[in-house]
Parts: C-alpha cells; sequence; structure tokens
C-alpha cells in the first residue's frame, strides 16, 4: 500500500470513529444543529426519537427500578444518618429520602413521557415503576429497606397519584386500575 493509500484509510478510520467518541451532550448539541439547518432533516429526527420513546418494556422498567432499589447499602445510611455535627439526622427519615432519590431518573422519565402526551407509553413507564417498587418491596433481603419500611407503599401512592392526574383517557385509567389489583401485592 502506498503512503496516499495509508493515509487515506487512515483518515477514513479516523472519520469513523468520531461518532463513538461522542457523548450525549455532544450527540444532542449537533442533533439540533442538524435539525436547525433543514426541516426534513428535523422531522426525521423526531420521527426515528418518538420510535424510540414508544419502545418502553414493563419488565424491563421493573428490572431496572428493582435493580436501583436493591443496589441502595444501609452503610451509606448510616453514613448519612445519626449525629453530625449540623445535629441529629433520623436514620428512618433519610432512607425516605434515599429511596426518592434512587427513584428520582424514572420518575422523571415518566414526566418526560407524560410532557410529550406520550400517554400509552407513560402509563406503560408507571407501570413498570410501581412493579419495580413491589417486587424490591415482595422480595428484597436488603437491610436497607428495614429503614424504609413505608417509602416503598408511599412512593408507589404518589407516583400513582401523579400519573392519574396526568391521564385523561378513560381507557388507560381501566388498564392502570387492572394492573395495579391484578399485579401488585403491596
Amino acid at each position: 500500500m502506498t503512503d496516499s493509500g495509508r493515509k487515506q484509510s487512515q483518515a477514513a478510520t479516523e472519520k469513523e470513529n468520531v461518532l463513538d467518541k461522542l457523548d450525549g451532550h455532544d450527540a444532542l448539541l449537533i442533533l439540533k444543529a442538524l435539525a436547525s439547518e433543514d426541516q426534513s432533516i428535523a422531522k426525521r429526527i423526531e420521527q426515528i426519537a418518538l420510535e424510540y420513546l414508544r419502545n418502553v418494556d414493563v419488565e424491563d422498567i421493573a428490572s431496572q427500578v428493582y435493580s436501583t432499589l436493591e443496589s441502595l447499602e444501609v452503610e451509606d445510611l448510616w453514613d448519612q444518618s445519626g449525629g453530625t455535627r449540623y445535629g441529629y439526622v433520623e436514620p428512618s427519615e433519610r432512607a425516605c429520602e434515599m429511596f426518592e432519590e434512587a427513584l428520582e431518573t424514572f420518575t422523571d422519565e415518566l414526566n418526560k413521557y407524560l410532557d410529550l402526551s406520550l400517554d400509552k407509553e407513560a402509563k406503560n413507564y408507571c407501570m413498570g415503576i410501581l412493579k419495580g417498587i413491589d417486587r424490591f418491596n415482595r422480595e428484597s433481603r436488603n437491610q436497607f429497606k428495614d429503614w424504609a419500611e413505608d417509602a416503598p407503599f408511599e412512593l408507589s401512592e404518589r407516583i400513582l397519584d401523579d400519573w392519574k392526574k396526568a391521564c385523561k383517557t378513560p381507557e388507560l385509567m381501566q388498564e392502570m386500575e387492572d394492573f395495579v389489583e391484578r399485579d401488585l401485592r403491596s
């Protein structure tokens, strides 16, 4: 291979790797720049995004929620509660806060679906969150759970109530009620 052939091959390899090197923020900026330059590209980006967002698997969300809650460490709770130089932090209160903080990315994602009026997907995402919390409440042997006894029920109720306030479709409301009666044992 000649020097110019190697340089062209190396340049092609470097170009191929650029997309692999972008982080989410960089990719978003590039997508927005493309969308602002060409309306047909903007429509295609939106179409692909909606196709991606419509792929909500209840079981997958439930597994992610369960894993996230299962990763809560009682040692972290002990480090963040009890006597501190700022006063006393009740361990059970801090445990409930930590439980809620662990689920924040999931509730933010649910709110994204609600904001986009993706009602069916929001229902499925909500079901996944509730199912994951229920599974954690029933199956987990994590010591952390003992400190946050009421958190699973209280947060599930709040998430469900928030979803119900946003849902305007009677069929979806009925599907959720049936799901809660059939699949949740908390």
